[in-house]
């Protein structure tokens, strides 16, 4: 059996900011080199509550289903079946738990699973996508450093020049 990837890392918000940015402001840090056409002009999706679609849409319309959402409980957790580049039969599993820690800040800790799925390409995809973690969540950090919050933790975002197109 190839064994989960687990990473933690700490971001300097609370867990509804954290959970909220992760979902509904995915498509502020996702980078197109993450993507299936890694065009400049794409727009990332993750749809909200069991059920959601993750995909992308091309600036032509064009969509690419990446995942699903599998649990839904904000702002604690999200789960989502992962296809990105793979046939939907070969989904694995990522869990995401934003854990209040320290003032005002919240752990973010990622499982990802279900290598066995991908068969004799597991530890390859397992490896893949261990280097795309490493990658993917230095984008998602910055994100949360440059976007202006207020203590209200009810208020809307507020987008700085960084989020600027």
């Amino acid at each position: 059996m190839t064994e989960p990837l687990s990473l933690s890392f700490e971001v300097a918000c609370p867990p509804d900011r954290a959970f909220a940015l992760w979902t509904d402001r995915i498509d502020t840090w996702w980078p197109p080199d993450h993507t299936v056409t890694g065009g400049p002009d794409l727009t990332v999706v993750l749809e909200s509550g069991v059920g959601g679609r993750i995909f992308e849409r091309t600036s032509d319309g064009v969509e690419h289903d990446w995942g699903e959402v599998t649990e839904w409980d904000p702002p604690g957790h999200l789960a989502y079946r992962w296809h990105l580049r793979r046939d939907r039969a070969d989904a694995t599993d990522v869990s995401v738990r934003f854990v209040a820690h320290g003032e005002g800040g919240t752990r973010v800790e990622i499982e990802h699973a279900g290598w066995e799925r991908l068969g004799t390409d597991a530890e390859v995809w397992r490896d893949r996508n261990e280097h795309g973690w490493r990658t993917l969540v230095p984008h998602y950090s910055t994100a949360v450093t440059t976007t202006v919050t207020t203590a209200d933790a009810t208020s809307d975002w507020t987008t700085t020049e960084e989020d600027q197109p």
